[in-house]
């Protein structure tokens, strides 16, 4: 059949029908610290936790091959691998030693007993000049742990209810060494604390964290540690950090925990309140400046970025309480960032629990983000969602409750999964680059063809003070829902593209103001039917029921609407179609949708003919 379309004057009431044809080693082992250790004398020494660190060691993010094509369930942004994985940080044997040659040093005050060799006492400062294992104890005032070893051997740091202060440099400075694991043992609280001016030798400006290493640095055991950065940063390493495990707060003067290089958690319970970064990555070199979270439960507060990668940031699980920049109510300056999660190149979600309070974007990136799932619950001062070039939803429970915009990008592919957003100005914006914070079909007009939204399955619910969906080119839905309350100003639309429109599949529900209302394109496979009317109000339910009686829609909008376009597989080329407003409905709803029930007691308003 010719596509065609209707449209009818009626007092107070206009209405468009779009219609359209289907167009180890054998050693004993025993647990301790929290970590695998040998004993040549078999027996265990100091177990007082089962939980075995060394299944929490990774050697870095493995390749990733997944890809972006037509064809796939799963897509993702870019089809190379995400990280390139640190060689050398990490091997079995770094969690494997002989208890019995622990070298003991227990700090009394402003002085220290040392049992065994690779390490001396100067003072109050402890200099560690050889690989081995050094378990540390008791307080130390004013004092300072040097790693310096030229040994192509590992150095580890048991701290053992260990409390290090410094008051003029930072408590622990891993100078030189092939690598350094920091241990907490398990069942103890440590705490290093430095103060807000550091005397340096000559030129230098390093260390400039409460925990500094110029090297690998790892962190593991079950144990808590508390670091006070009062000058600088909490805990940082010029090279990769990694950390297995752990009991960690952090406060700090600037940024909390930085890996030059990379930062890869695996496991840990973190708290931060930091004035800088709450996690950060910054190295800019190709295959370095990325963070890898495997799981863990992380409470960040931060002035600044809660976390930042300067190129990819991937989350596997975990649980996130993301603050930053005072939250969604407050004031931020022009020049500052203060976003939840930041990557200069992608971020991939696996899986995990969100909930992100910022003064910025939520989850930004300057190129992709991919969501496999996951839960969030994001009030965003900005955009919630935002990539400069591409976002992929394949699944996930998205709940946005307060943004600027609610996603943004210049391409937005939606696979899956439930989002529901509120945004003060356009619910989804396809728009490329940074942020910048009549009834017919398509305008037709300057749209960019590659610029579009792409909606193949998952339920969606907007809730738009600007436009609903809103492309500055193309929008395509073939399956999955979505409701739109959109603008109750003349000036929005809830339906707004600049290219085409082509619908073949899904539900489809839009209400909101009649000053600007588009509809699907004329020749979609799927028919549409689109209506504008005088102010209803909101809560009061608009129903569609073909003529033998079956409802295709009973809905009751949020707002104040004026429009209305519906498109549902259910619709067809021989029905005719009646409009009520008002009455009731029995039967559960969900979003203002009644999928059940019986609708009525409404007054018909107008029929939908061929």
């Amino acid at each position: 059949m010719k596509t065609k379309a209707i449209l009818l004057l009626v007092t107070q009431l206009s209405l468009v029908t779009g219609l359209a044809s289907c167009g180890a080693s054998d050693e004993q082992t025993s647990t301790n610290e929290g970590v695998t250790t040998t004993d040549s004398s078999n027996e265990s020494s100091d177990v007082s936790n089962s939980d075995d660190a060394a299944n929490d060691q990774s050697a870095g993010s493995s390749s990733n091959d997944n890809t972006e094509t037509s064809d796939s369930e799963q897509q993702t942004v870019f089809a190379t691998d995400y990280f390139i994985t640190p060689a050398g940080h990490e091997q079995a044997t770094d969690y494997q030693w002989d208890s019995n040659n622990e070298v003991l040093v227990a700090f009394t005050g402003d002085s220290m007993s040392i049992d065994g060799t690779g390490a001396t006492a100067n003072g109050s400062i402890l200099e560690i000049t050889a690989a081995g294992t050094y378990r540390l104890t008791g307080s130390l005032y004013n004092g300072q742990v040097i790693v310096d070893t030229d040994d192509e051997d590992v150095v580890r740091l048991i701290l053992d209810n260990a409390d290090i202060t410094n008051e003029s440099n930072a408590p622990i400075y891993v100078k030189n060494a092939e690598k350094a694991i920091i241990i907490l043992s398990a069942g103890t609280y440590n705490t290093l604390t430095d103060v807000s001016d550091y005397i340096f030798e000559g030129d230098d400006d390093e260390p400039n964290a409460a925990l500094f290493s110029k090297d690998d640095l790892t962190i593991t055991g079950t144990g808590s540690l508390t670091v006070y950065a009062n000058y600088n940063d909490g805990i940082t390493s010029k090279d990769g950090l990694i950390i297995n495990n752990g009991n960690i707060r952090v406060v700090a003067k600037d940024d909390a925990i930085r890996g030059k290089d990379y930062l890869i958690i695996n496991k840990g319970n973190i708290t931060v309140d930091a004035q800088g970064d709450g996690f950060k990555s910054d190295n800019e070199n190709a295959g370095k400046g990325y963070i890898s979270i495997a799981a863990g439960t992380f409470d960040l507060t931060s002035a600044a970025d809660a976390i930042q990668a300067k190129s990819n940031i991937q989350i596997s699980n975990g649980s996130f309480m993301l603050t930053s920049g005072g939250g969604s109510n407050a004031d931020l300056a022009s020049d500052a960032s203060a976003k939840g999660l930041k990557a200069t190149v992608n971020i991939f979600i696996d899986d995990g629990s969100f909930t992100i309070n910022c003064a910025d974007d939520a989850i930004h990136s300057n190129n992709g983000i991919t969501i496999d799932g996951g839960s969030f619950t994001i009030a965003a001062g900005d955009d919630a969602i935002h990539a400069d070039a591409k976002i992929i939803i394949n699944d996930g429970d998205i709940n946005i409750s307060k943004s600027y915009e609610g996603i943004e990008s210049g391409v937005v592919v939606i696979n899956g999964g439930l989002i529901r957003l509120i945004a003060s100005d356009d619910g989804i914006n396809i728009a490329g680059g940074a942020d910048a914070s009549g009834f017919a079909p398509g305008r037709q007009s300057s749209g960019n063809s590659d610029y579009y939204l792409q909606i193949n399955d998952g339920y969606t619910v907007v809730n738009a003070s600007g436009d609903g969906l809103d492309s500055n080119g193309n929008i395509e839905m073939t399956g999955g829902t979505v409701i739109v309350n959109g603008p109750t100003e003349n000036m929005n639309g809830s339906l707004d593209y600049d290219g085409t429109f082509d619908i073949s599949g899904g539900l489809l529900v839009a209400v909101g103001s009649s000053g600007m209302v588009q509809a699907p394109s004329s020749d979609s496979s799927q028919r549409w039917l689109g209506v504008t009317f005088g102010t209803q109000s909101a809560g009061q339910l608009v129903s569609i029921i073909d003529n033998d009686g079956a409802e295709l829609l009973t809905f009751a909008p949020e707002k104040n609407y004026q429009s209305l376009v519906f498109s549902s597989p259910q619709l067809t080329n021989e029905d005719s179609y009646d409009l009520y407003f008002g009455g009731s409905a029995t039967g559960p709803q969900e979003d203002g949708l009644y999928q059940s029930g019986t609708y009525s007691g409404g007054t018909l308003t107008y029929t939908f003919t061929d």
